[in-house]
């Protein structure tokens, strides 16, 4: 492999055209200017020069050596400032969460994103399942998650709680539990889930979701309030869901004696150095929070 150190020296003394001037240049002596330049020839085991006294020209091998090697040094040149240039509000962040909370946090990305045009928000909405595999496939930079990853390649930091809300249409003044039974469920991915943690809490008959008749189910974040809107039952969703519905005067959430909330954690791979893109990305989400 040729020396890239003899080969810059080379360029720049053909670009210079004078051994001294070169010298001055690279903070070097003469001498070792020539033996740049004899060492590369050795190496290559071809002239590159032609010498006459002080001038010197280039020999066939030598003008193709400058040709290729010059616009090689420029790549290597620019892939040195890529690799260590690590700017804080610029690049690519890739990430992950459920939606309820990326329902408050992508717009916010989008605005801090609208500050500074070049940090590239690359977010998608997922269950805790998908964001695990992503993260552990190198799909995303970070994610946020509802549970503790059992994965040891995986770090898992809280950093934030959501409260969960029972919301029902909003005719609904007093959620018993016979006006629950009545209005039916309206179902979503992590439904179960979130009516266990929260109705189990607060009415004593509770066992399972399936204790009431499913009057529903979507898996848009943004969709699963429009039949509880429209009077066709209640659900239980976490807050920055809620607060993000567009339509707020037509549901109704009620405050139950016994709060819950989820925990939000940070994911990302451990013992992985975050650019500081991500680190502005994190710092912020958790201001927002």
């Amino acid at each position: 492999m040729i020396n890239t150190t003899w080969l810059r020296t080379f360029c720049i003394l053909v670009e210079v055209g004078h051994f001294t001037r070169t010298a001055e240049r690279l903070h070097m002596t003469q001498s070792g200017v020539s033996q740049h330049i004899n060492k590369l020839e050795v190496q290559l085991d071809i002239a590159l020069l032609i010498r006459q006294g002080k001038q010197f020209s280039l020999t066939h091998a030598g003008k193709k050596l400058y040709s290729e090697a010059s616009d090689i040094l420029l790549k290597l040149s620019n892939l040195e400032q890529q690799i260590s240039k690590d700017l804080a509000f610029e690049g690519k962040v890739r990430l992950m969460s459920p939606g309820s909370v990326g329902l408050k946090l992508y717009p916010k990305l989008l605005a801090l994103q609208q500050q500074h045009p070049k940090l590239i928000i690359d977010y998608r909405f997922a269950p805790n399942t998908d964001i695990e595999q992503a993260l552990i496939n190198h799909e995303i930079d970070m994610g946020f998650m509802t549970i503790v990853s059992a994965l040891k390649t995986i770090s898992c930091q809280a950093i934030a709680t959501e409260a969960l809300m029972l919301v029902t249409p909003a005719t609904t003044t007093q959620p018993t539990w016979e006006t629950l039974i009545k209005l039916g469920f309206i179902d979503h991915p992590d439904g179960a889930h979130h009516a266990s943690m929260l109705l189990s809490a607060n009415y004593s008959k509770f066992q399972h979701s399936n204790d009431f008749e499913q009057k529903g189910f979507s898996n848009q974040i943004g969709l699963i309030l429009e039949p509880v809107s429209r009077g066709l039952g209640f659900t239980v969703l976490p807050a920055h869901a809620v607060a993000a519905y567009e339509k707020p005067q037509l549901i109704k959430s009620h405050c139950l004696p016994t709060p819950v909330s989820e925990t939000l954690y940070l994911v990302t791979k451990r013992e992985h150095v975050l650019a500081n893109r991500m680190q502005t990305v994190i710092g912020e989400i958790k201001r927002w929070l």
